[in-house]
């Protein structure tokens, strides 16, 4: 089996660079994005077969002008939120990138937000960041990407489809202390990272938190 990689471009000019949480809610969607276009329009199956069935890596790069519209030209779908473009394309193999995406730079995702973004509804789905940790923006939209596949994956198909509606509209936001411990030991999904970059591995990174996932889960 080939052993695959999601790519992740997200788009940075430099006048005007999107917000960080934009950008995390952005990856975390186009990968939901991706996993039903792959399931209900049957594309890239083969592909997105094999990656789900190994480590489910993705990586994001960056891509401004002329980069940013090779990219747009390479099969993959674009999710914009806010003022955050991200193109989610189906997985390659690890060692055989297409050529404009293999130039892209890896760095360079270090991304902030203007002001505080609000308190999450309690029937969002929500993916917690672990506040232990410092990640570049890169890094913490492939880990909110990984959150939102653990939350599509415990959907049914009637949460698929009410999620779906709402156009798998994802909020990311940094847990306190506090709860951050209380959502870790939830029992909700939790994703640790291989440590390949950044962070150690095993590291808990982020909470996904879903109405479907709470059943059974106590009030955190």
């Amino acid at each position: 089996m080939t052993e695959r990689v999601l790519p992740l471009v997200v788009r940075i000019e430099r006048a005007a660079p999107p917000q960080r949480t934009d950008a995390l809610e952005a990856a975390a969607t186009a990968v939901v994005c991706l996993l039903d276009s792959a399931e209900s329009e049957g594309r890239w199956p083969q592909e997105v077969a094999e990656w789900q069935d190994g480590r489910i890596r993705k990586v994001v790069r960056r891509a401004r002008g002329a980069e940013w519209r090779r990219a747009l030209a390479l099969p993959g779908i674009t999710v914009a939120v806010r003022t955050a473009e991200v193109r989610v394309h189906p997985p390659v193999p690890l060692d055989d990138w297409p050529r404009d995406l293999a130039r892209l730079q890896v760095s360079g995702t270090e991304l902030t937000d203007e002001a505080t973004p609000p308190e999450p509804g309690p029937e969002d789905v929500v993916l917690w960041i672990n506040p232990g940790l410092e990640m570049t923006a890169g890094k913490a939209m492939a880990q909110a990407g990984h959150g939102a596949q653990f939350a599509w994956w415990g959907a049914g198909e009637a949460d698929r489809a009410a999620w779906r509606e709402r156009g798998f509209a994802v909020g990311v936001r940094t847990a306190g202390p506090a709860r951050w411990d209380a959502l870790a030991a939830s029992g909700l999904p939790v994703v640790r990272d291989a440590g390949f970059t950044e962070i150690a591995p095993g590291s808990a990174t982020v909470v996904a938190d879903a109405p479907w996932l709470r059943v059974g889960v106590p009030e955190v």
